[in-house]
């Protein structure tokens, strides 16, 4: 074996200890080299061992979701477009707090690693956002595509959880529908309350931000109590509920925001 070879297998080695179930793919690329890909994946030593004494130079890959990680796809289009923007809001709302690594890829772009789930992939094609958890794969360090390789950024030993429909809903809230909004101004508050109720830690005060928002919005304010209350019951202290409400109804309530908000990601379904 080569050094780099020793690199591969032992990097796939080390994710499987971490519990992250891996695959090979073809050298260089993001092709797998089993033949049902990411359901091959596997956690156990011996059958890792057995892949990589067959293809030494065999790139990794992890599979996405619970019990592996869930990973945003943060994609480098050159003149096509970045993600970069969306990744920087993303950051400025504090739903990237939880990232437990970053890692930079061939094309220049990033993938940023938070705790698995069972929520389905995603994506975000006029962000430039995918979002990699159930049914889906990453290349992972030290694997390299085109002499490229992907190379660790940041790690942490904190590991929270990506809320995609937070997400969409801040991006793009003709994909997230969490509470089924119409523009006829209706919203079902037994919704929106469950919908908050469920947010995990890292992601609770935007998501409560964006149903407070949309709460006053559709002139519905009664409904703020509701969501008060769901916040509650995910942990979130009190002053943090009253400061994040107090804020969405500033926000919600400004013509210049409002406008900012319609220009940008607020479009009809």
């Amino acid at each position: 074996m080569t050094a780099e070879s020793d690199r591969m297998i032992n990097g796939a080695l080390g994710y499987a200890r971490r519990g992250w179930p891996v695959f090979p793919c073809q050298p260089g690329t993001k092709e797998p080299a089993t033949r049902h890909g990411f359901r091959d994946a596997s956690t156990d030593c011996d059958q890792i061992s057995h892949w990589w004494s067959r293809q030494p130079d065999a790139n990794v890959a992890i599979a996405t979701g619970l019990p592996g990680p869930d990973v945003l796809d943060v994609d480098q289009h050159g003149r096509a477009g970045t993600g970069f923007p969306a990744y920087n809001r993303l950051r400025s709302a504090g739903l990237l707090d939880g990232v437990s690594a970053v890692v930079a890829t061939p094309s220049g772009g990033l993938h940023a690693y938070f705790a698995g789930s069972g929520q389905a992939s995603g994506r975000l094609p006029r962000h430039h956002l995918d979002f990699r958890s159930a049914g889906g794969y990453v290349l992972a360090p030290p694997s390299q595509v085109d002499s490229k390789p992907y190379r660790f950024l940041q790690c942490s030993q904190t590991s929270v959880g990506l809320d995609w429909s937070v997400v969409t809903g801040l991006l793009d809230p003709r994909q997230d529908r969490p509470c089924r909004y119409q523009r006829a101004r209706t919203a079902d508050a037994s919704r929106l309350a469950a919908w908050v109720e469920r947010l995990q830690e890292g992601n609770r005060n935007s998501g409560l931000y964006w149903a407070a928002c949309r709460a006053v919005e559709t002139g519905q304010a009664s409904l703020l109590d509701d969501l008060a209350a769901a916040a509650a019951k995910t942990g979130l202290p009190d002053r943090e509920i009253a400061r994040t409400i107090a804020s969405a109804r500033r926000s919600a309530r400004s013509p210049s925001l409002r406008r900012a908000r319609r220009e940008t990601s607020m479009r009809p379904p």
